[in-house]
């Protein structure tokens, strides 16, 4: 009995050990050979920028455009963001969006390490700290630890301040600058921002690094003004933008997948106008950017024009006391070939104005200034003109006054177009001054962020709630972080 019982067994473990063969076999068999077990970081580039970008671009036209009176739906019988209005939602697609496109920056980070491709890796931190300092800078407070981490089941994730998060996010942009080394190729195809040009991501992590430590100067404990006086005074290790090739700017060619984030050019300029802050500037400056902007205004019958000419934002009552056609965008803006801007030149030179301005650089801020000015020009196509500062009738406003006013309202238009930046730097700095109408809501005060999504809300109470209680509130007017002690 003993004897049939252990030939039994040694049937069944004969038989186990076949089965175990078989199915490692069938494995084997069925793998294919022309796909890789490991994603290349270099396929998750393309879409990341783009998206982002263009995503980036479509709300500097929905919001940052109404809320900073570059343009504003028209006619307009009441509400809307011009008029301070910022609705509950209004942040909704900012918050999925860039949680969308931070699950792939963390994916290209885990396969960058993987693969030991250090450009790569800095690069997933460079774009990973652009989004997050997008993101926090909309809401505050907002979730990053614990963030796009649902592969793990983690679905409730805590919130981190945002000291907390410019901490991580400048810490990491440091770290990614020592990262690149331009002797190693990315060998991916040629990506749509750089053409695979280590030595310009270098300085677009460098330059990126510059924007936040200012953003963040206000809080002295983050000793922004040292760190940033360290890395201009080294251009070898911190390279940063100096001229307008160089900076990080998507050109949107039309070819699918690279194409316009609108799907009807004319959605752009339909029921807009240019607004009045913004045109009678540009007409002061007798700036060339005027006709790359907008279109001509036009008498009430709209037989003849009449030069530049915006409608007042926030304004109170009916249309009808305009008695013209308001100029209106310029929908070569939004046609392709067209341009996503996601940090330009001119900003690296007006950041350097107003460091100077301030005595935390031993540099000319007139220098800056005047080269921050040309190089915004010159981004979209237009030429300077040679007496641009010098001309008696324009040169009230446009010559370097030793003011930072005179600044940021230069900087106002070189960033146009650029994100939220115009209402980022205008809630750090209080400039430029804006005009305010009878018509503004919210006590005529401009918001300063977003609400925390309503689906946030219900299905992240108890950190919504003790994120909520940290802030002081989840209202438009609750000041974020790095605001609390700016202007």
């Amino acid at each position: 009995m003993k004897s049939t019982i252990k030939k039994i067994t040694a049937l069944v473990l004969a038989l186990s050990a076949i089965s175990v063969s078989c199915t490692k076999d069938f494995e084997d068999l069925n793998k294919d050979p022309n796909r890789s077990d490991k994603i290349s970081p270099g396929t998750l580039l393309n879409p990341i920028i783009y998206n982002v970008a263009s995503f980036n671009t479509l709300r500097s036209d929905a919001f940052t455009f109404d809320i900073m009176q570059v343009a504003l739906p028209y006619p307009s019988a009441s509400g809307g963001v011009h008029r301070y209005d910022v609705s509950e939602s209004a942040g909704n697609s900012t918050w999925k969006t860039y949680y969308q496109w931070l699950i792939n920056t963390k994916e290209m980070r885990a396969a960058a390490e993987a693969s030991q491709d250090a450009n790569y890796q800095a690069i997933s931190m460079t774009l990973n700290s652009w989004i997050y300092s997008l993101l926090t800078d909309s809401f505050g407070d907002v979730p990053m630890d614990e963030a796009v981490r649902g592969d793990e089941k983690i679905f409730q994730p805590k919130f981190n301040t945002q000291k907390e998060i410019y901490t991580k996010i400048l810490a990491d942009l440091e770290i990614a600058n020592t990262l690149f080394d331009p002797s190693k190729k990315m060998i991916y195809g040629t990506d749509i921002l750089y053409a695979n040009d280590v030595a310009k991501w270098k300085k677009f992590c460098n330059s990126l690094r510059l924007r936040l430590l200012l953003r963040v100067a206000s809080q002295t404990e983050m000793d922004s003004y040292t760190k940033m006086a360290t890395m201009i005074a080294d251009p070898v290790k911190y390279p940063v933008f100096t001229k307008n090739d160089e900076a990080a700017i998507l050109k949107i060619t039309g070819v699918t997948p690279n194409v316009s984030p609108w799907g009807r050019a004319i959605d752009f300029t339909t029921f807009r106008s240019a607004g009045q802050f913004f045109i009678d500037n540009l007409n002061n400056f007798n700036d060339p950017r005027l006709a790359k902007f907008n279109t001509q205004a036009k008498s009430l019958d709209g037989k003849t024009t009449i030069g530049y000419k915006g409608i007042q934002s926030g304004y109170a009552g009916g249309e009808s006391q305009f008695q013209f056609q308001p100029s209106n965008l310029n929908i070569a803006l939004v046609t392709a070939p067209m341009v996503s801007v996601i940090m330009s030149y001119a900003e690296v030179e007006f950041i350097k104005a107003e460091l100077a301005l301030k005595g935390k650089i031993a540099e000319d801020a007139k220098v800056h200034y005047e080269a921050g000015v040309k190089a915004a020009i010159e981004q979209w196509g237009a030429t300077i003109p040679a007496d641009y500062f010098t001309n008696a009738t324009t040169s009230v406003y446009t010559a370097y006054d030793g003011t930072m006013d005179r600044i940021m309202l230069q900087k106002y238009y070189a960033l146009y177009f650029n994100d939220y930046q115009q209402w980022f730097e205008f809630r750090r700095t209080g400039l430029p001054k804006l005009p305010v109408a009878d018509g503004m809501v919210n006590d005529k005060k401009m918001p300063v962020r977003f609400k925390y999504p309503t689906t946030v809300q219900t299905s992240n109470y108890e950190n919504y709630k003790k994120a909520v209680e940290s802030m002081g509130g989840d209202d438009v007017n609750t000041k974020v972080w790095w605001e609390k002690t700016a202007n």
